[in-house]
């Protein structure tokens, strides 16, 4: 039988979907942070403004329908809006992933201007104690304001809420929340073991019984007329290496130095946009998810999830793709 067109990275002639962490900066120190973000944690070697609008301009070009700006904070950025204004005009979607501070009302009417897929305000509790005891020079005040200021945009946000054993009592009252003050979903899932949550992880992960008790309980409130939607992500971060091995998905991973990685939970940058063509770099990944080296590293992995401390780190492969 034939294998259906589109079930393969090799598919496609460019990813479908590019994660772009533009900085490692970021207000907050968070300590469940999938990287190692933080005042004064920029990257020395960050993308200047005109390296970064080149990989913007390189992105539309090749017709990819959907960027994610991550980070760090990547409204810090200073051209972050800049290389919105550069994507939306060559027809790619845009998503992004913030604490919400930065969005203020001329912020968002950018946003909507540009019809933004999808708005990520990440609020970690129901009250301020509890959010910005995890996301230390947060405010929970101003993150909640913004996420109101978008749903009354009709930008449809979505609230993030990453569980911990610090604020998971209050996972329930947090949806709440999110239901009176029109977020369109509600989005969580198991605590990603990657960067400073890796390295706290003992004081910080829930257990597998609570978290299921947590995702029961979120799925009784999603189910009342007129709740938001809820969305969990299936796996944590080691079931989703192993799916990921057997089927990539067609997307990237550009993080703040121009650098491309297969996967977050993954070490390698098989490309790099400062000297290559988004093109160029499309094929390097494609060919390094077929490389011995990272599929001996992946087992490896999988039998020892602590080798995920290495998740932040870019590692040239010993054999180019």
């Amino acid at each position: 039988m034939t294998q259906p067109r589109g079930a393969s990275v090799g598919d496609y002639r460019a990813p479908l979907f590019v994660a772009w962490q533009l900085t490692n900066a970021c207000s907050g120190r968070c300590p469940h942070c999938c990287e190692d973000s933080g005042p004064r944690r920029a990257w020395p070697d960050e993308l200047s403004r005109p390296a970064a609008l080149a990989v913007a301009e390189g992105i539309a070009a090749a017709g990819v329908p959907y960027v994610a700006f991550g980070g760090g904070e990547p409204t810090s950025a200073p051209h972050f809006w800049e290389l919105c204004e550069v994507l939306s005009r060559g027809g790619t979607n845009l998503k992004l992933e913030t604490d919400g501070r930065r969005l203020d009302a001329d912020a968002v009417e950018r946003l909507k201007g540009w019809n933004a897929a999808c708005v990520q305000v990440s609020l970690d509790g129901a009250t301020a104690e509890a959010h910005e005891r995890l996301r230390p020079r947060g405010s929970f005040a101003e993150g909640l304001a913004a996420l109101r200021r978008l749903a009354a945009a009709g930008l449809g946000p979505e609230w993030v809420f990453a569980p911990t054993r610090l604020n998971l009592h209050e996972a329930g009252a947090a949806f709440d929340l999110a239901a009176a003050s029109g977020a369109r979903t509600f989005v969580s899932g198991p605590l990603m073991r990657l960067g400073r949550a890796a390295a706290d992880w003992g004081r910080l992960a829930p257990s597998d019984e609570e978290w299921r008790r947590c995702a029961e309980a979120l799925a009784e409130r999603a189910a009342r007329p007129g709740a938001p939607r809820l969305s969990l992500y299936p796996w944590d971060i080691v079931a989703e290496v192993r799916a990921r091995r057997a089927s990539p998905q067609a997307m990237i991973l550009i993080v703040p130095n121009g650098q491309v990685k297969l996967l977050n939970a993954l070490p390698f940058a098989p490309a790099d946009l400062r000297r290559q063509s988004l093109g160029e770099a499309w094929t390097a990944a494609r060919s390094a998810w077929k490389s011995p080296e990272v599929s001996d590293f992946i087992g490896r992995l999988l039998a020892d999830p602590s080798l995920l401390r290495h998740a932040n780190e870019c590692w040239p492969l010993r054999e180019a793709p």
